[in-house]
């Protein structure tokens, strides 16, 4: 499985990145060492979306609080850069898909994304990793 992660990103450009304590949803908390992740720069912080594929170097699950009855799992994880993204696909591209059940990787990416605006890694289907893939 490959995942997804939208996070505020100081540098787009950099080669390497590190996210403390990120939110997990739709089995994002499953990420591993040697997963495929895109990397996301958060429109809600500033960023154009989409800007990188990587391989997660190391993640490492935070442990939950005591005394907290609901927490969202978090995982810390660092990333080298594999490759730049050479076109957008961010909020304004993925607005449109909004058929929830229609199956494509568009929509996907704008439910797990986007319907709730919060940073956070997810996993991606197989068909939404191919189409990301296309923007490399």
């Amino acid at each position: 499985m490959a995942y997804a992660i939208k996070a505020a990103v100081c540098d787009v450009r950099a080669k390497t990145f590190a996210f403390a304590a990120q939110k997990t949803m739709y089995g994002g908390k499953h990420v591993r060492e040697g997963d495929t992740i895109f990397v996301f720069a958060s429109e809600n912080e500033g960023g154009p979306g989409l800007i990188a594929r990587g391989v997660v170097t190391s993640a490492e699950a935070i442990a939950k609080k005591d005394g907290v009855a609901r927490q969202t799992p978090r995982v810390s994880v660092s990333i080298r850069v594999t490759a730049f993204a050479k076109r957008p696909l961010g909020r304004n591209q993925l607005k449109p898909f909004t058929d929830w059940d229609d199956g494509e990787p568009e929509t996907e990416l704008n439910f797990k994304f986007y319907r709730q605006a919060t940073n956070k890694i997810v996993g991606v289907s197989d068909e939404a990793a191919a189409f990301l893939s296309r923007f490399f």
